[in-house]
């Protein structure tokens, strides 16, 4: 169980889990940044410049990762392995909207979208509707911030300010969602901030939502053993007071570590999907981004993410 959260709590861009939604976009910008990047999202330096991103700008520098290896190399090791995750991430489910749109998928929902610029920045077909899903505030920010800069969507965009621990499926319906034509569903940074049986319930309203030749991408929660987790916070902070970066969540304490979580792959294969899963250090290895000594080579080991992608049968 989370020590920062509760049953029904809320977040702004700036409190709780909202600030992760400022790293994502900060980890998205510095890659679009560099001279190889893997994927381009002109709108999350813009998104990130609203926010007093505070620690996460250390992102944004490209002289931070070899600044910080003077103190500690494995910690910045694992500061650029943060962002080239994300970068991979980032590419895996691009190109999975890429794919479900050119089998003729025209409706989109993104769970939990955040700074997410998707609506935005891809080259959408003509008739494609997308739906956002967050808490009020994040939305608001997120809408404001792009309409000053005069950046429109390139779908017809809907959001929906709720909560996905409340009747989620009755507000997306109101806001427009055809329940009888095929979804391209995203669940990206959200598996984690669930507790185990939320994640059963989402999935389970996502399953009655969708109609055949729906499709679905997730990120599986990772698990941290708690001792590496504390280890690895003290390094960080080593860091973070030598450059003066001020404080920072812990973003460990905002997921719930469940033991008891569901494998989402086989959940959806029992549920009426067929899905696929491949594992994000695989991912990062083979567009050679793999940043960490050595490699995830211990049978069993769940500390990394999965990604899934499954279709509705």
């Amino acid at each position: 169980m989370s020590s920062l959260r509760t049953d029904d709590d809320t977040w702004d861009i700036a409190t709780s889990v909202g600030t992760t939604a400022v790293m994502v976009a900060a980890a998205r910008a510095a890659e679009t940044d560099r001279d190889d990047p893997l994927i381009s999202d002109p709108y999350a330096k813009i998104l990130v410049g609203g926010t007093e991103a505070g620690v996460w700008n250390f992102m944004l520098d490209k002289e931070f990762v070899a600044k910080a290896a003077e103190i500690d190399a494995e910690a910045a090791a694992i500061f650029t392995h943060m962002g080239s995750y994300q970068a991979v991430r980032t590419k895996f489910f691009d190109e999975f909207f890429a794919s479900a749109v050119d089998a003729g998928v025209r409706q989109v929902v993104i769970l939990a979208s955040g700074l997410d610029a998707r609506a935005y920045r891809l080259d959408w077909p003509a008739g494609t509707t997308v739906f956002e899903i967050d808490q009020p505030k994040v939305l608001e920010y997120k809408a404001a911030v792009l309409a000053e800069h005069g950046v429109r969507p390139s779908a017809t965009l809907h959001q929906v300010p709720v909560d996905l621990r409340h009747d989620w499926p009755g507000a997306l319906t109101r806001a427009g969602f055809d329940v009888g034509a095929p979804t391209a569903w995203l669940a990206e940074g959200l598996l984690m901030y669930l507790p185990a049986d939320a994640q059963d319930r989402l999935f389970g309203q996502i399953t009655e939502l969708s109609a055949p030749g729906s499709r679905i991408a997730v990120e599986t929660a990772p698990r941290q053993a708690q001792e590496r987790r504390e280890e690895m916070r003290a390094r960080f902070d080593a860091i973070r007071e030598k450059f003066g970066m001020g404080e920072s969540i812990d973003v460990g304490e905002l997921m719930y570590n469940d033991p008891d979580r569901a494998d989402v792959a086989v959940w959806l294969a029992e549920h009426g999907w067929d899905s696929t899963a491949v594992t994000s250090a695989d991912e990062m290895r083979r567009l050679g981004r793999w940043a960490l000594p050595g490699g995830p080579d211990t049978p069993g080991d769940d500390a990394f993410s999965y990604f899934v992608t499954a279709v509705r049968r």
